[in-house]
Parts: C-alpha cells; sequence; structure tokens
C-alpha cells in the first residue's frame, strides 16, 4: 500500500488528545471539611488509580477517528492486477509508432500484432484508444470499450515518410489527461529509435498519473546504408559544366563495398562503385550529365538492397532551361554601366543570362515577351509606345530594374512605378563628401546579405517618394535607396543611384556581383530552389504580397491535395511524403518538388534500456520493468472517510451515554454523603 499524500500522516499526532482527556484530565472530587487532622498519620496519597483509564471503548473510538481522518487525507492505495482495478477508472493508450524507420524488417505490422493482442487480453468493459505516432500524433478514436473498433483503427495504421518525435506523444498526453479524467495507462509500440529524442529530455516528462510502457519492436541496432545528401543545382543552363555529388553512410554497418548509379528520367546515366568505411561516410560524384529540356525526375540509387530500402534513393528534381534574356536600355554615351552589370552576372550565374544592350532612341520595334527582365539604366525620356508595352509586360509578369541618375532626376516620376521623383541630391549639399547606407532589410530576398552596401559610398543620388513602395534600403540622410513596387503580376525595383562608378562606388565592392545576380534572378522569377526537400517541410506557394492566383499542387499519387478556395489563398504546402510533387501556377511558372524522407530515420541505433526505463517513469513514480504486466491503482481514501463516519456517531452514542452516567453520579454523590 502506498500514500498520495503521506505528509497528511503527521495528523496521527492529534491522537494525544484523547490520551490526554482521559488520563491528564479525569475529575477530581471535591475536598471535604474535618473538625481537625491532628491524629491522622501523615501518608502519600497514590494517584495510580486516578489515571487509570475508566472508558477503554470511548478513548479507542476516539483515537481511531482521529486515525483514519489522517489516513483518508494521505490518500492511501494499493496495486493490483488491471483486471482486480476498475475498468472505468482508467484508459488504456495504444500508441503505435508509424515512422518512417519502422518499415525496416516488418516492424510497423510486428508492431499493429502486438497491440492488437494486448487489446484482446485486457478485462471486458476496459476502455481503449488508439493513436497513432510519428512528426506528430493523431487520435484515431475515442476512449470505447468496442475491441472491434479498437482493432479496425489498429489496422487502418500505415506507414509514414514522417521523422518520430517522442516528444509531441509527451505533449499530446498532458493535453489529454485533463480531458479523459482517469488514470492513463500508455502502451508505446515502436522501435523506439534514439533519433526520436529531442533536445532536451525534459520535453519527454509525462503528466502526473500516466503510465507508460514500453514495448520495443525491435532488439539491437541493425546495420543500414542509405544515400544521405545529394548536391546538385535544381536549374540547369549547360549540362557539360554540372557536378553532382552524393554521400553514402552506413550506420552501425561494417565496410562494405557498394554501388551507386545515377538515374534521370529512369535512364542510368553514369555508375560507380565506392567502399564505405565502417559506421562512417563516402562521397561520390558524377560528370556525365544528360538532360532534355524541362523538367527531369532523377535520383541517386544505392544497391544492393538493405533492411530499410527505402532509403536506398535520393530524390532530386532538375529542370534544364535555356539562358533567360534581358533588355538593357541606356543613352547612347553612358556604357559604363553595362560593362559592370554583364561583368557581374557572366562571374556569378555563367550562361544563365544573356544581355541585349539598347540605347533609348531604338527602342520602338522590341519584342518585349522575349524578355523576362529589362533594366533602364539611368535613362531620359522614352517614347510613349514603349512605355506602355514595358507596363504591359510587367502587368503579365515581367520584371523591371530601374537605376536612377542625373538623366532620369528631370522628370517628375519614376518610369512605370510612377512615385513622385524630387530630383538630384549630392552628397556635398549634407555637409559630408559621400552618403552611406542605413537601413537595409536583409529579409528581401536580393538584400540577404546584411552588409550588401556596407562601406559602399554614395556620391549623387534621387530622391523618390516611396508613396505605395515598399523601401528596401535607405540612405544614412533617410533618402530612399531602394524601393520595390507591384504592377499585376509583376516586380519593379527602383535603386535611386546608378549602376556605374560616376555617381557611387558600388560596382567596385566584392557585394556588386552578388546583389546584380540575386536581382535578376529575383526579378527574372528565379530564385534558385532546392533540387530537393525534406518530409514535413513546407513549400512555399506565393510570396505574401503576390497577389491571389489559382495554383494546382498534386502529390507523389497524383492526387490533388488543394481544394478550389485553397488552390488561391494558401500560402504554402506541407510536404508529407517522399516523392515528387508537381505545382503548377496561372503564370505558367510550375515547378517538380522532390521530396525525400529525413534521413535521421536512416539510423537504426534504439534507446538504452536505462533511457527508456527513465522516461517510462517521469509520470507515476514507481518503476515499472519493459513489458510488466498491466497494473492499476486502486484509491482507499473514500474506505477510511466512511469508517470514521461510522467511527463518529458510534463514539458520539457512547460519550452520551457516559457522560449522562457521570452527571448522575456527580448528583447523587453529595447528597448521599450529606445524609450520612
Amino acid at each position: 500500500m502506498g500514500f498520495s499524500a503521506p505528509w497528511f500522516l503527521t495528523g496521527l499526532a492529534a491522537i494525544a488528545l484523547p490520551i490526554y482527556i482521559h488520563l491528564l484530565r479525569q475529575h477530581h472530587a471535591e475536598p471535604l471539611r474535618f473538625s481537625s487532622l491532628m491524629f491522622f498519620e501523615k501518608r502519600v496519597q497514590s494517584s495510580v488509580r486516578r489515571r487509570r483509564l475508566q472508558h477503554w471503548l470511548l478513548f479507542a473510538l476516539r483515537a481511531a477517528l482521529i486515525g483514519t481522518l489522517a489516513l483518508s487525507f494521505a490518500d492511501p492505495f494499493i496495486r493490483g492486477p488491471a483486471g482486480s482495478a476498475d475498468a472505468s477508472a482508467r484508459v488504456v493508450v495504444l500508441a503505435v509508432d508509424h515512422s518512417f524507420s519502422m518499415r525496416a524488417e516488418g516492424r510497423l505490422e510486428r508492431a499493429k500484432r502486438e497491440a492488437m493482442s494486448l487489446a484482446a487480453s485486457l478485462p471486458p468493459g476496459s476502455r481503449m484508444q488508439v493513436i497513432s505516432l510519428g512528426s506528430g500524433v493523431k487520435v484515431l478514436t475515442q476512449p470505447v470499450a468496442d475491441l472491434g473498433e479498437i482493432r479496425s483503427a489498429i489496422a487502418s495504421i500505415e506507414a509514414s515518410d514522417s521523422r518520430a518525435a517522442y516528444a509531441e506523444l509527451a505533449q499530446a498526453l498532458k493535453a489529454l489527461a485533463p480531458a479523459l479524467k482517469a488514470h492513463i495507462e500508455v502502451h508505446l509500440f515502436s522501435d523506439m529509435q534514439r533519433s526520436g529524442l529531442p533536445a532536451s529530455f525534459a520535453d519527454l516528462t509525462l503528466p502526473e498519473g500516466v503510465r507508460l510502457i514500453a514495448h520495443p519492436v525491435s532488439s539491437g541496432r541493425t546495420p543500414n546504408w542509405t544515400v544521405e545528401t545529394v548536391d546538385s543545382p535544381h536549374r540547369i543552363y549547360d549540362p557539360a559544366k554540372v557536378r553532382i555529388q552524393a554521400t553514402i553512410a552506413g550506420f552501425g554497418a561494417p565496410p562494405a563495398k557498394r554501388r551507386v548509379s545515377l538515374v534521370v528520367g529512369g535512364k542510368t546515366l553514369e555508375t560507380r562503385e565506392v567502399d564505405v568505411p565502417a559506421s562512417g561516410r563516402a562521397p561520390v560524384e558524377f560528370t556525365r550529365i544528360e538532360l532534355p529540356h524541362g523538367f527531369s525526375k532523377a535520383e541517386v540509387r544505392l544497391e544492393p538492397g538493405d533492411a530499410l530500402p527505402d532509403d536506398d534513393r535520393f530524390l532530386f528534381s532538375l529542370e534544364r532551361v535555356e539562358p533567360q534574356r534581358i533588355l538593357f536600355v541606356h543613352e547612347p554615351e553612358r556604357t559604363r554601366a553595362l560593362l559592370y552589370v554583364r561583368a557581374a552576372l557572366e562571374a556569378a550565374s555563367g550562361p544563365a543570362f544573356t544581355i541585349d544592350a539598347v540605347p533609348t532612341g531604338q527602342t520602338s520595334g522590341i519584342t518585349l515577351d522575349r524578355y523576362s527582365l529589362v533594366i533602364l539604366s539611368d535613362t531620359g525620356a522614352l517614347p510613349g509606345p514603349f512605355l506602355e508595352a514595358l507596363k504591359n509586360r510587367v502587368r503579365l509578369g515581367g520584371g523591371l530594374f530601374v537605376a536612377a541618375g542625373s538623366a532620369m532626376a528631370s522628370r517628375s516620376q519614376a518610369p512605370v512605378l510612377g512615385v513622385p521623383c524630387r530630383g538630384i541630391e549630392y552628397a556635398a549639399r549634407e555637409g559630408e563628401r559621400y552618403l552611406s547606407a542605413g537601413f537595409v532589410d536583409s529579409t528581401h530576398p536580393v538584400l540577404r546579405n546584411a552588409n550588401q552596401f556596407q562601406g559602399v559610398k554614395f556620391f549623387e543620388t534621387v530622391r523618390f517618394e516611396p508613396g505605395s513602395g515598399r523601401v528596401l534600403a535607405r540612405l544614412s540622410n533617410q533618402s530612399p535607396l531602394l524601393i520595390e513596387g507591384k504592377l499585376g503580376a509583376g516586380n519593379v525595383l527602383l535603386f535611386a543611384s546608378t549602376l556605374d562608378n560616376l555617381a557611387n562606388d558600388f560596382p567596385l565592392h566584392a557585394a556588386f556581383v552578388p546583389f546584380v545576380e540575386q536581382t535578376a534572378l529575383y526579378l527574372a522569377g528565379l530564385q534558385d530552389s532546392p533540387a530537393s526537400h525534406v518530409v514535413d517541410s513546407y513549400y512555399e506557394l506565393r510570396a505574401a504580397a503576390e497577389p491571389a492566383a489559382s495554383v494546382e499542387v498534386l502529390d507523389p499519387f497524383s492526387k490533388r491535395i488543394l481544394s478550389l478556395g485553397e488552390s488561391a489563398a494558401a500560402r504554402s504546402i506541407q510536404l508529407i511524403a517522399q516523392g515528387y510533387y508537381q505545382v503548377r501556377r496561372a503564370n505558367g511558372r510550375n515547378d517538380l518538388v522532390a521530396v525525400n524522407a529525413d534521413r535521421r530515420e536512416s539510423d537504426l541505433e534504439t534507446l538504452p534500456a536505462d533511457a527508456i526505463s527513465l522516461w517510462q517513469n517521469t509520470g507515476a513514480g514507481e518503476p515499472v520493468s519493459s513489458g510488466a504486466p498491466a497494473t492499476a491503482r486502486k484509491s482507499l481514501w473514500r474506505y477510511f472517510l466512511a469508517a470514521a463516519l461510522a467511527i463518529l456517531l458510534v463514539e458520539s452514542a457512547l460519550s452520551t451515554r457516559y457522560l449522562g452516567d457521570l452527571g448522575e453520579q456527580r448528583v447523587r454523590f453529595p447528597a448521599g454523603r450529606r445524609a450520612a
């Protein structure tokens, strides 16, 4: 027997109260007057008889009353087999792990069989609940006593590609315990993978009254090899210049020679042999890349198969595209900016972009649909038809970059974006030889490097009123340096200085190359995305400021995962399965998203027994060995409280009787004494 609140046992000290009443507070006889005591012998009067208990039964009842009250507040309980306890006082939760590692060696099927067997062995009327565990917890049933429903729920659990997260189970039980208002006995059927532990063991703490019993379905550490990583660009312009590197890892495995192949579009392009050291890693590189134009499904495949064959393939997507065309419009006598921009793009993106340079007087008749990006480099007056065509191109999704200088300062507003222009500013007017960048929004894709403008000196700038545009950077005098605006589906960036080294020294800094590259990729809609993603990560469908437009998403099983309303409003989707997702946008920009399971699941090492035992005992306090028979705790405080009530009634009756007899003695004895 145990006590939930043993500190209440200190109330047993109150038994001293009946002892005090019965021994130290006994009735003393009244002294009688006598004529003379001179002839009596002086003797010591004994008090033993006076201090004897006279009402044993009443004393015992009072002591028992105090003792039972103290015990009831201490909440005593006993433990016994589950069948001996009230089935309605507890809920048995059957938690089945269906994470990616449970695919190995038939672990999930073994876990489901053991869960069904345990459910069938429980006493009739036992309330049971089924949950599944992966990267999150999914409740499959409510607490029910229907064995058929429990069996059906367990049978419906399928293997997922998620990573096991035992902390999610602890958090779910903390939310479940107050709602059930019963003692919870959780049986976890899992391979107890070490990688499922959180960073802090405190995240595994179970709530009070929850007992966890682990049922490992694997023993020891199973050797496993996997394609751990693949380093490859997502967008390819020249396959001859591409190198794809992969890492082969062995977890708990002996030294082995493995065959690694590069497969693109179902065709094996190259195969290499690699020696993987014991529990180590080995790199492999592929140089023979053959790609058709458009999207291709690619993978690095490991052979022969092992205990977990689903991680022997690493999926990634490739897109072969033609170089993007940029139209560079400039004043005839100002070509220095063109040289700097062209050199920066060649150094950063190689064949990704080709530049067509056109003076302002030769813009008529140009077909802008051929260009994904237009750069206006400090242009003066532009032909009206060209400006209208440029606006329409931007509305349809084209990009525009405007660099302002002395030629553009004479205009009343910036071209296309239309923000007011307040003329040119010279740093000398501010009392300084030059201005520097102050605020920079480093969260924007163009300015992800917070040091983009560090050390850059601006001698001449054009002051613009941003209006509804978003200011991405400001000068030290708070004048806008870089403004972003939206026009239809396209983006416009307005730079308040030139791209040459006359109005500033920006082209002479190393940050100029990544700035030009990221600006071109962003405005052309070619932000470099990874070639592969991890299961349970999120994929962004549209930026927060992008207007609503329909997006169709097909999962690896070719099923639409977004409803009609969600396709127009959803900003992102969660990638929950391994395979290829297809994203189709209304503006014609599509993507092929490759998703792989978290490679931490490939390490099949299990938790040590002491760690499992420590986790099991965080909620209930008493150690339980793995696979121990189910027990239940039965509280006894109600019985002790009922016994205290019965004792109180008997004590009241006896004390009334004894007090009545004592009163009669007090009345009769003095009268009889006087009569004598």
